[in-house]
């Protein structure tokens, strides 16, 4: 009696497994799994960059979440071009490794330079990372 509980329990454990597997493997509606940053926030701290807006005092401190786009290479610092669902944003920083098409979580200082030409501004806000 004790054999036959044990045998129908393994068999209900290896039927459940199995529809638990085809279960998540029809989710991927025919292509290769694959996990969207886009929607995956790492905590509530992170600012969309849509929202970035220069500070007064240069002082403020974001985190935002994208991927890579853009690279330029300084002689002591890199620029990263950063992109969310809702913009796009360089950041200034001493990290050489990171790779167009990565994403990334970094945290930095809101800055504005102004660039004045014939009366008007053609500035731009960049993240400086700490």
């Amino acid at each position: 009696m004790q054999q036959t509980k044990l045998s129908s329990l393994r068999f209900f454990d290896q039927g459940l497994t199995f529809f638990l597997v085809v279960g998540l493997c029809s989710c991927a509606n025919g292509k290769p799994a694959e996990l969207n940053l886009q929607n995956l926030r790492i905590g509530a701290n992170v600012t969309q960059i849509r929202d970035i807006k220069p500070a007064q005092d240069n002082q403020a401190t974001v985190y935002i979440q994208g991927k890579v786009e853009k690279h330029a290479p300084f002689i002591k610092l890199q620029a990263y071009q950063i992109a969310d669902a809702t913009g796009k944003i360089w950041v200034v920083t001493n990290q050489s490794n990171l790779k167009v098409g990565q994403d990334v979580v970094l945290k930095g200082k809101v800055k504005y330079k102004s660039i004045p030409l014939s009366g008007q501004d053609y500035g731009e806000i960049y993240l400086e990372e700490e």
